[in-house]
């Protein structure tokens, strides 16, 4: 996770307590202002406001010991057993202090006569009443204190799983750029293998077509280096890429190989993961031409709906091989990795013809 994400979740962790904070102090005071004025034999006073700020002090002191010291124990360093044991302290603390300080009933006549100093004779024997030992203030106090705590704890773990969630997406992302990579630098070579096996064909048969194969070989190799090792592509370069490869390909093959390529009239300003239908012409190349018999490759490329359509069809030669190699295996992988459950590919593997078709999103 990045220095800056985490910031921005301890800010807005911090942010949500400040608010909550702010809003708990002002609120005596709000109140008691407001009686003020709808009861005008009650003059506004500081004395209530400051008792109340006072008591709330009390749950602040205590959500900063938690929040700070003991929530992170359970959180983060996931020490139960001391995080149950200090929670137990605070709230033995809490309680002790509360029921020591808590308001008192009905003041005694013995008291008030006291403080005056007049102590009427009849009431200089009498005993102040016994203060309880916990009241319905009480009670209500300690309530909200565990809702406090729960609420500090429930606040906290939820960062947390931000937190986690944010840390698993990147390393997420980094594992699927390390096997895209991977699988992209497998293609290349993969590819350019193929390539120099097909000029080193026509060296055989036409050197004069090699020289030019080599051409496009140069043009090839040059749109590998510079934008094969990109994340995106834009779809023309693509296109021109196949253009170049079978350019070469009609170089090597005679006529009994028919060679088809279509695309639209108009290709949209969008993009597509380099060298990602390369394989499937190759392999359609490498099993389905045979020099002695007539052969084929069609590849129809349309768009329609934001979806790029990706035909392939070829004839099958009488050697034909078990179907596969490392391109297309990696060309699987990698539209499971960027198109998950948004692309679609099917295959039909006929007795003379072999096709497969590709669907992508071009939003994605």
């Amino acid at each position: 996770m990045t220095t800056a994400s985490f910031k921005k979740l301890v800010n807005q962790e911090k942010l949500i307590y400040l608010v909550v904070w702010i809003i708990w102090y002002i609120a005596p005071l709000v109140v008691i202002y407001s009686h003020s004025q709808l009861n005008e034999e009650r003059p506004f006073e500081w004395r209530p406001v400051l008792i109340m700020w006072e008591n709330i002090t009390v749950f602040f002191v205590a959500f900063i010991l938690h929040n700070w010291l003991l929530a992170p124990l359970l959180v983060f360093k996931h020490k139960t057993k001391l995080y149950v044991a200090g929670i137990l302290l605070l709230m033995a603390t809490f309680t002790v202090f509360q029921c020591s300080h808590h308001p008192r009933g009905p003041r005694h006549p013995r008291e008030m006569a006291m403080e005056k100093n007049k102590p009427e004779p009849h009431m200089r024997h009498m005993p102040p009443p016994n203060r309880p030992p916990m009241g319905m203030h009480d009670v209500g106090a300690f309530a909200l204190f565990l809702f406090m705590i729960g609420a500090n704890l429930g606040v906290k773990q939820y960062f947390k799983s931000q937190e986690d969630h944010k840390q698993y997406e990147e390393l997420k992302q980094a594992s699927l750029e390390q096997e895209l990579e991977y699988l992209k630098y497998q293609i290349n070579p993969h590819f350019f293998m193929n390539t120099l096996n097909n000029i080193h064909a026509l060296v055989d048969i036409d050197p004069d077509r090699a020289k030019t194969s080599v051409v496009e070989l140069s043009k090839l190799m040059r749109y590998l280096l510079y934008e094969g090792t990109q994340e995106r592509i834009d779809l023309q370069r693509g296109i021109d890429f196949l253009e170049h490869y079978f350019s070469l390909m009609r170089l090597r093959y005679t006529d009994k190989v028919r060679i088809n390529f279509s695309v639209p009239s108009e290709i949209p300003a969008v993009q597509i993961p380099p060298l990602l239908m390369v394989p499937f012409v190759e392999n359609a190349f490498k099993h389905g031409v045979s020099y002695q018999n007539l052969s084929f490759v069609d590849v129809t490329m349309t768009i329609e709906d934001n979806i790029l359509h990706f035909a392939c069809s070829n004839s099958k030669n009488d050697s034909q091989q078990e179907r596969g190699g490392v391109g297309l295996a990696n060309v699987r992988k990698r539209l499971d990795l960027i198109y998950g459950d948004s692309y679609h590919l099917t295959t039909t593997d006929g007795p003379t013809v072999y096709s497969m078709q590709l669907d992508i999103p071009l939003n994605v």
